[in-house]
């Protein structure tokens, strides 16, 4: 049973990273960075992937009442097109610790590779599950990215897109080349171009 992550190792001013929405056809690539306060524990913090959605939203709350400083940022489709997902990323990190209203002695960064910051920084391979930090950071930007994919299910009906927050299900991919792409939908991921090129294929033969 997960009890939470270990408070002894939350450090002060150390930020931690990470983001949501790197794998989904449609929608920004959402971040966050937070800085936890030792002398206020978050007792279930763990890998969002792990939580539930309704203990995500408790905690989502409890995050931003408690930590020293948090920031949620985003990189939009235009510049994943243009600058392609990973770089889009790194863009959205810097912005979330650029954000914060305490700068961090230090930055967190789940996973392999860093952002360029003006502060220092190390990755954390897992980090959201081992990071308190990384992994509060974690359910800021699953629970901001899931409810905005909700909106834009409404937005956007058709593509079941509040189900699978964007990611390439079945569902999604037989809407996709049934309805064709929005205007969230990314350009530059493979599936979407394709449906893209049918469409226009369907219009020249009109």
């Amino acid at each position: 049973m997960q009890l939470g992550l270990d408070f002894t190792l939350v450090e002060e001013l150390v930020a931690g990273v990470d983001e949501v929405g790197r794998g989904p056809l449609c929608g920004a690539v959402v971040t966050a960075a937070v800085i936890l306060d030792p002398l206020r524990p978050i007792i279930g913090l763990n890998d969002s992937k792990k939580l539930t959605e309704a203990r995500r939203e408790v905690l989502f709350d409890e995050i931003r009442e408690k930590a020293l400083a948090w920031c949620i940022a985003r990189a939009e489709v235009e510049e994943i097109d243009r600058l392609n997902i990973l770089h889009a990323t790194m863009l959205a990190m810097q912005r979330a610790v650029e954000g914060l209203s305490v700068t961090p002695k230090l930055a967190l960064i789940d996973g392999n590779r860093c952002p360029r910051l003006a502060v220092p920084s190390a990755p954390v391979v897992k980090g959201d599950s081992r990071v308190p930090a990384i992994a509060a950071a974690s359910i800021l930007a699953k629970v901001s990215r899931d409810r905005e994919m909700i909106e834009m299910d409404r937005l956007y009906p058709g593509y079941g897109i509040a189900g699978h927050k964007g990611y390439p299900t079945p569902v999604h991919l037989e809407a996709l080349q049934r309805l064709g792409p929005t205007p969230i939908h990314r350009r530059s991921f493979a599936p979407v171009r394709e449906a893209a090129a049918g469409e226009s294929g369907k219009a020249l033969e009109a």
